[in-house]
C-alpha cells in the first residue's frame, strides 16, 4: 500500500487526484491492526484496488489523539455502534469529511462482514456517483459532532452534589460483588472511578455513616485483579483488560496510560487500609515500569504489545515441566499448588498463572510453614521471571508520550511517598527533566518523542496530566524549577486551550492545525478526561498560590460539564473527581525548613503525608528557596522549621511544632 502520513502532502494529493481518502488508525501494540496488515495491507492484489481507487492515510491515534478523537466519535455517529482500532474511516479528498467508516475488515467474507476489496470497491462508486448526498452526510456528522459538545458555563446553575451522588449510586449498581470491577466480560480496571470511591469512603470516614462499601469495592477489586492474570504474576504490572470476569485471562499488551495510575491507586489502597496486597502489587508495578519501560534518557516508552512469535501471550505463559525444570522440588511444589499448575490449562493449552490458593493453604498442602511458603514462592518466582527474560520479547514501543508519561510520573510519585522508595520519586524527577528538555521547546511543549525526534503539538491531556503530576512530585520532593514549570503549563492552559465562550478546553491549541472540528468533551475514555484533570489540577494550583483566574478556569470548566456530568455520571469520573474537589477545596500544608534544620521539613511532611487524604497536599520547601509565586511568598521560613496549613481560603498561624501540626491535621 502507498501509505502516505497525515499532512498537507497528503491532502493535497487527494484534492489534485479527485480520489477520496481511506484512513487508517491503529497503533503498534493493537492486535486487529496487525491482523488486517497482515491479510490485507500487505497482500498485493488489496494494495492495488487501495492504490488505484484511493488517497491512503495512516495514522498511529497515540501520536495524532485528535484525529482519533474527531474519526471515532464518527464513526458512532455513522454506524451507531462503539468503535475501536483499527480505525477505517472514508473521507471526502476536498473537505476530509466521513461518509463511511468501520474497524476492522477481513480480507474475505465472513461472520456478516464483506470481503474489504468489496467493500473498496463499492464504497468508491458510492462516492463517484452519489456526490452529493456523500458532502450533505459529511456535514451533517460534523454539525453532529459540533452538538454532541454543547455545554455552556454562562448557562449553568449553582454546581452541587448531585453528580457525586450519582456516579456513587451508578458504581454500585454495576459493581460485580464477586470479582469486583464493573459489569461483565470484558473487563476493565477504570482506576479512575475506583480512585473516586477511595475518595468518597475517605470523605464520610467521620460522618455518621461511613460508606465503607466504597472502600470494599474499590479494595475487592484491586484484589481480584491482583490475584488474577490480568496482574502479571511473576513481572508486575497490569495487561490492558480481562476478558473474562474473573480476570483470569487477559488480552496481553501492557501500556504505560494504564499502569501509571494503577500504581497511584495501589499505593493509596495500601495507605487507607495497611493490606500488604497492595504494598506488594505497587512495589513490583514500579519495580516492571524502572525495569522495563524506562529509556536511557529517563522518559518512559508507551507500549508491550500483546503478541511474540506470532501467538497472543506466548511470552508469559508457561508448561508445568517447563517450571519444574527450572525450580527445585519444593519451589515447585508451592508454585504449582498457590498459582495453578496442577489444574487444567487457562490459555490455548498452556498456563497463565493467577492465584489459585491462599498462602495459608499452600503452606498446609505442602508441608512448609508458612514463612517457609512464601520465600519459597519468591525465589521461585525470580527464577522463572529470570527465564522469561531470555524468551523472545513482545514488541515494544519506544514512543515517549508526554501524557502517558505524565501519568506515569504521578503513578511513582505517589508510589514513593507511600513505599518510602526515593528512588521512584528519582525516576519520577528524571523524567520531568528528559521532557524539560526534550519536549518543551520555546516555551511550547510537544507530544511526541521518538526515533532521537521531538513532534506534534501538545494536546489537552498533555498539558493538563503533567501539570497534575507535577503538583504530586512537588510533594515528594521540592524543586522551585518544577513549580515554575507548573505555571507555564497552567497558563498554556488558559491561553491557548481555553474555551473563552463556553468554558472549558479544548483538546487542541489555538494554533493547531485545523480539522473538520475542535473537540472539547468532558467523559473519560481509556484516559481519564483532560478537561476533568485540568480542572481539578488548576483547582490545587489556584488555591496554593492564592490565584483566582485558574480558580476561576476550573470553576467554569465544571460548568460548562455539568449536564454532561448529571446525564452520565460513570462516563465523567474524572470531571466528577474535580467537582468534589471544588466543593470541598483541598487542606494545603507548606512546611518551610530552617537554615541549617536539615531534613526536617521532609520529616514532619512524611510524617503528616503517611496516612490516605486525597483533600490534602503537603509541600515540604527548604528555607534557601526563594522568590516564591503567589501566596507562597507570604509562607516565610523562620528560625525554626515552620508549617502553615490552610483549606481553601483559611489559614491557620504558623505552627512551629510537629505535634501540634499533627494533631491540626487529625481534625480534618
Amino acid at each position: 500500500v502507498h501509505w502516505l502520513a497525515w499532512g498537507p502532502a497528503a491532502l493535497e494529493a487527494a484534492r489534485e487526484q479527485d480520489k477520496p481518502i481511506l484512513l487508517s488508525v491503529g497503533y503498534s501494540a493493537c492486535h486487529w491492526c496487525h491482523v488486517m496488515a497482515h491479510e490485507s495491507f500487505e497482500d498485493t492484489a488489496t494494495a492495488e484496488v487501495m492504490n488505484r481507487l484511493y488517497i491512503n492515510i495512516k495514522v498511529d491515534r497515540e501520536e495524532r489523539p485528535d484525529i482519533d478523537k474527531i474519526y471515532q466519535t464518527a464513526h458512532q455517529l455513522i454506524t451507531r455502534r462503539g468503535g475501536g482500532w483499527p480505525l477505517t474511516v472514508f473521507l471526502t479528498p476536498d473537505t476530509q469529511l466521513p461518509f463511511f467508516a468501520g474497524t476492522y475488515f477481513p480480507k474475505e467474507a465472513r461472520h456478516g462482514m464483506p470481503a474489504f476489496t468489496d467493500l473498496l470497491v463499492q464504497v468508491a462508486q458510492h462516492f463517484a456517483t452519489h456526490g452529493d448526498d456523500v458532502a450533505r452526510q459529511g456535514q451533517a456528522i460534523v454539525n453532529a459532532l459540533d452538538s454532541l459538545e454543547a455545554g455552556n458555563a454562562s448557562d449553568a446553575d449553582a454546581l452541587t452534589r448531585a453528580p457525586l451522588d450519582g456516579l456513587r449510586e451508578q458504581l454500585g449498581n454495576n459493581f460485580d460483588p464477586d470479582w469486583g470491577g464493573f459489569g461483565d466480560a470484558p473487563k476493565f480496571p477504570h482506576p479512575t472511578s475506583l480512585d473516586y470511591l477511595l475518595r468518597h469512603w475517605r470523605a464520610s470516614a467521620h460522618s455518621e455513616e461511613p460508606d465503607v462499601q466504597a472502600l470494599f469495592m474499590c479494595a475487592l477489586t484491586l484484589t481480584r485483579m491482583v490475584e488474577g492474570g490480568i496482574y502479571d504474576q511473576l513481572g508486575g504490572g497490569f495487561f490492558r483488560y480481562s476478558v473474562d470476569r474473573m480476570w483470569a485471562i487477559p488480552h496481553f499488551e501492557k501500556m504505560l496510560y494504564d499502569n501509571g495510575p494503577l500504581l497511584a491507586l495501589l499505593a493509596h489502597l495500601w495507605q487507607a487500609s495497611g493490606d500488604d496486597t497492595f504494598r506488594q502489587a505497587a512495589t513490583a508495578t514500579a519495580d516492571w515500569v524502572l525495569r522495563d519501560m524506562r529509556s536511557p534518557e529517563g522518559g518512559f516508552w508507551s507500549t508491550l504489545d500483546a503478541d511474540s512469535e506470532g501467538e497472543e501471550g506466548r511470552f508469559y505463559v508457561w508448561q508445568p515441566k517447563e517450571v519444574a525444570a527450572l525450580l527445585e522440588t519444593d519451589e515447585y511444589a508451592a508454585v504449582a499448588t498457590r498459582y495453578g499448575l496442577a489444574q487444567s490449562a487457562n490459555f490455548e493449552g498452556r498456563w497463565h498463572l493467577q492465584v489459585r490458593d491462599s498462602i495459608d493453604n499452600t503452606a498446609a498442602a505442602v508441608g512448609q510453614l508458612g514463612s517457609t511458603t512464601t520465600a519459597l514462592l519468591d525465589s521461585g518466582r525470580q527464577k522463572l521471571l529470570a527465564a522469561r527474560q531470555q524468551r523472545v520479547w513482545p514488541g515494544r514501543d519506544e514512543k515517549i508520550l508526554t501524557a502517558w508519561n505524565a501519568l506515569m510520573i504521578r503513578g511513582l510519585a505517589i508510589a514513593g511517598r507511600a513505599l518510602n522508595r526515593d528512588d521512584l520519586i528519582t525516576a519520577a524527577a528524571e523524567a520531568v527533566e528528559f521532557i524539560r528538555s526534550a519536549l518543551w521547546q520555546d516555551g511550547t511543549l510537544l507530544a511526541c518523542h521518538n526515533d532521537a525526534q521531538a513532534r506534534f503539538p501538545a494536546y489537552l491531556d498533555d498539558h493538563a496530566f503533567l501539570l497534575d503530576a507535577l503538583l504530586e512530585l512537588l510533594q515528594a520532593r521540592w524543586d522551585s524549577e518544577h513549580l515554575t514549570f507548573a505555571v507555564q503549563l497552567a497558563d498554556t492552559l488558559l491561553d491557548q486551550f481555553s474555551d473563552a465562550e463556553r468554558g472549558g478546553f479544548f483538546f487542541t491549541g489555538r494554533d493547531h492545525e485545523q480539522l473538520i472540528h475542535r473537540s472539547r468533551t468532558f467523559g473519560d475514555d481509556s484516559l481519564p478526561n483532560g478537561n476533568g484533570i485540568a480542572a481539578l489540577a488548576l483547582g490545587r494550583l489556584g488555591h496554593l498560590l492564592g490565584n483566582t483566574r485558574y480558580l476561576q478556569a476550573a470553576e467554569s470548566t465544571l460548568q460548562a460539564g455539568q449536564t454532561a456530568m448529571a446525564d452520565f455520571p460513570h462516563g465523567h469520573a474524572a470531571m466528577i473527581t474535580a467537582l468534589d474537589e471544588y466543593l470541598e477545596p483541598p487542606e494545603i500544608v507548606v512546611i518551610r525548613g530552617a537554615a541549617g534544620s536539615g531534613h526536617e521539613a521532609q520529616e514532619w511532611a512524611t510524617a503528616v503525608g503517611a496516612i490516605y487524604a486525597p483533600r490534602r497536599m503537603v509541600f515540604a520547601i527548604p528555607a534557601d528557596a526563594a522568590d516564591l509565586p503567589g501566596a507562597l511568598q507570604e509562607r516565610s521560613p523562620g528560625d525554626t522549621t515552620v508549617a502553615y496549613l490552610c483549606r481553601g481560603t483559611q489559614c491557620s498561624l504558623p505552627m512551629q511544632n510537629l505535634n501540634e501540626l499533627t494533631a491540626a491535621v487529625r481534625e480534618s
